[in-house]
């Protein structure tokens, strides 16, 4: 049966209208997997040799900040992991055992490259430690302890993927800690390194993750075997409706209806609450880049990378899905007799107005110093005249179907990605820094600053052209997008 089922995931991925998407996509993701390989190979046998070069026990050094490398990996897994599943409702009519069914969807995590990737680490260090000198069976008991930690987020990660409220709480909880650690307030690795310390010390210790792997996987198993059936687990849930008029924005013509649309859809769905709360993320992005706390990142031409992202977290995380946040009823859009410019310029609006709001909460970065938060305004004119303009038509290639009731995903899907936006999104970020580059190096940061608005003054003027080129775009794609948007799987 295991077999059947790998027959069906080859199906479905071969004969998926975006799988020509999803081949290049794999291929792009194999580099960037390579790349991370090699970074992960690198530290694996460099660590414990840079460790002795800093006088400290390499054991000691890594035991100490365990804790933050298994928090971050579980955020990492919250934030982008996409569990996999199988298309389980046309397998229920058929005696197929439910166990099976739920050890393969779970199987399937196993072999999730953010389950492998930390092999790359664990077990170079595991056999420098080996060739050291080290005990055989602390290092084999210490290996299998901390990867079964991995392994317990992995399935941790399961049980909370729809508690989209807890990537916020952890995420925040692992920056307050971080924070009070690198200040010198409050060092929580005193508290917990004696425990990774006794998982290579003491022979019995490694049974704790390994049993709470067991524990887990059986929590897992049991859970989704539970709800395996059409009429609960499976079944789609319905909420109250509630009517909001928003009648102020009707002097606002078609753009208003279609704002009103919007406003709505943000308020009442996971996904777009979700996606809000990422955009909202960025606005304190610039804390990495501002304060000096990263050595790499203090200089002005990553300064105006980062005054992109401060100022254009929603039109970056909302703007990207244009429209595949109408792909639930996209098919009876089109069937009307609705003008894509009005459409179009609906969302520009929402974006634009959105990167002003952002920029002017975003005021607080004052405290840095005037040139720090003319970096960001700066930015936002970059987004309004350019930006804007590039992540509309990057989403007329886009053609991912978002599911609005599941708060996965709010950095994007797999299925989006497209050659064609790849090639976009490059002056998307590298055209700014570029020009800033330049600009600075030949004069001084106020001309690259000024080159950067320039650009984005410029591409606010030829606003009409732009969305002359954007809504031929959109009409040549219509029919491959309402077929994209016809398939769930």
């Amino acid at each position: 049966m295991i077999s059947k089922f790998l027959f069906l995931e080859w199906k479905s991925f071969t004969r998926s209208a975006s799988f020509a998407s999803n081949l290049a996509l794999k291929i792009v993701i194999g580099f960037f997997a390579a790349y991370f390989i090699l970074i992960f190979l690198g530290i694996g046998v460099g660590a414990f040799y840079i460790l002795k070069k800093m006088k400290l026990d390499p054991v000691v050094a890594v035991n100490q900040f365990l804790f933050y490398y298994v928090i971050m990996d579980l955020i990492i897994r919250l934030m982008l992991q996409k569990i996999p599943v199988l298309n389980i409702r046309p397998l229920l009519i058929f005696p197929i055992n439910k166990s099976t069914i739920v050890h393969f969807s779970l199987g399937k995590t196993i072999l999730s490259f953010f389950n492998i990737i930390h092999a790359f680490f664990l077990i170079p260090f595991s056999i420098v430690l080996l060739i050291e000198g080290y005990d055989p069976a602390s290092v084999v008991f210490w290996f299998l302890a901390v990867y079964s930690l991995f392994y317990c987020n992995n399935f941790i990660n399961i049980l909370l993927s729809n508690k989209d409220n807890l990537f916020a709480i952890f995420l925040g909880s692992a920056a307050i800690l971080g924070g009070l650690h690198y200040y010198g307030i409050f060092d929580i690795t005193a508290y917990v390194a004696p425990f990774f310390n006794a998982l290579f010390n003491t022979y019995w210790a490694f049974l704790i993750p390994v049993v709470a792997l067991v524990v887990l996987y059986y929590v897992t198993f049991q859970y989704f075997k539970k709800n395996l059936y059409l009429d609960a687990g499976l079944s789609s849930k319905h909420d109250e409706a509630k009517t909001e008029e928003l009648t102020w924005l009707n002097q606002f013509g078609a753009i208003g209806t279609f704002l009103k649309n919007d406003i709505k859809l943000i308020k009442r769905n996971k996904r777009s609450k979700t996606t809000v709360g990422m955009s909202i993320m960025f606005l304190f992005y610039g804390l990495l880049f501002f304060t000096n706390g990263i050595p790499m990142y203090n200089n002005p031409t990553m300064h105006i990378f980062a005054g992109i992202f401060v100022s254009g977290g929603f039109l970056i995380t909302f703007g990207q899905f244009v429209p595949s946040w109408d792909s639930s009823y996209y098919q009876l859009m089109m069937t009307q007799n609705i003008p894509y410019k009005g459409y179009l310029s609906s969302k520009w609006w929402l974006m634009v107005i959105a990167t002003i709001v952002t920029t002017v909460i975003a005021s607080f970065y004052l405290y840095f110093g005037v040139q720090v938060y003319l970096t960001i305004i700066v930015g936002a004119i970059y987004n309004i005249g350019v930006n804007s303009h590039l992540v509309l038509l990057g989403g007329a290639y886009t053609k991912t179907p978002i599911d609005l009731s599941s708060g996965k995903g709010a950095f994007g899907d797999k299925k989006a990605f497209n050659v064609k936006t790849m090639l976009i999104s490059i002056p998307q970020l590298g055209l700014p820094v570029l020009l800033y580059w330049l600009g600075s190096k030949y004069g001084s940061p106020t001309i690259g600053l000024a080159l950067v608005a320039a650009l984005g003054v410029i591409g606010f003027a030829f606003k009409e052209k732009a969305f002359s080129l954007i809504e031929k775009t959109y009409k040549s794609e219509k029919y491959a997008t309402i077929a994209a948007y016809k398939q769930k799987g």
